[in-house]
């Protein structure tokens, strides 16, 4: 699997999450910088956690605009795999790639902690190795992680299967205080009409082998491996 981890000024993720896709998939992991106007030949693109460009102006908003991004663009619109974990979830919403916007968390306080999720979408390339309605518990950590949309794109994600992961406690319920950002209905990731392009916040790339704490995270780098093997 060729997989490309796209790197900005300010990401700090990047190398965490090419240690977890070569320790699954065994492959190399080009690190291709924010200024490069191309990306390689690649089966999956990511995009990493951080704070790209300082997060000034908004969450992801330059970032959006580097040269690299718009080759991101394109090989999404034309059907290449695209992960955005955290800062990578805002810079995928600021391209629209995703719809939405990221805002500053409901307690205006960085959260760093484990959270529980619940699987809503086990279709798309990266979560096939999931159950649905499978609990799993992976590592948050954001200052702007406040997922918001229109009460219209709020009910089409909904209907259209497209949230891929909530908030929830421990037994699966969806309640306030599973919710660590505020983000409307306990969303924690969503996906594009394709399944195509996934944007999260919570950090797989941090519980995927017993080192770390957990391996709930691994699977969504399986599933990837998977997706490419089919």
């Amino acid at each position: 699997m060729k997989a490309s981890v796209i790197v900005f000024p300010g990401s700090n993720c990047d190398r965490d999450v090419k240690v977890a896709i070569e320790a699954v998939t065994g492959t190399p992991v080009n690190m291709v910088w924010h200024g490069d106007a191309t990306v390689p030949a690649s089966d999956v693109i990511v995009l990493p956690g951080g704070f790209s460009y300082g997060d000034y102006l908004r969450c992801g908003a330059m970032a959006a605009h580097s040269p690299i991004m718009r080759d991101v663009v394109r090989r999404a619109r034309a059907g290449t795999p695209v992960l955005g974990i955290c800062n990578g979830f805002q810079v995928l919403c600021e391209t629209e790639l995703l719809p939405g916007v990221l805002q500053r968390n409901a307690s205006l306080q960085f959260v760093c902690r484990d959270v529980w999720l619940r699987v809503e979408n086990n279709t798309t390339p990266f979560t096939s190795h999931y159950r649905r309605n499978e609990i799993i518990r992976l590592h948050v950590a954001h200052g702007d992680g406040n997922y918001f949309a229109d009460a219209q794109t709020l009910d089409q994600l909904e209907g259209e299967g497209r949230v891929v992961l909530r908030y929830v406690d421990e037994t699966g319920e969806i309640t306030a205080t599973a919710n660590p950002n505020g983000a409307q209905r306990n969303i924690a990731g969503i996906c594009d009409p394709t399944g195509k392009v996934l944007g999260l916040m919570p950090h797989p790339e941090r519980l995927f082998e017993p080192a770390l704490g957990g391996t709930d995270g691994r699977k969504m780098f399986e599933s990837m491996l998977a997706r490419i093997a089919a």
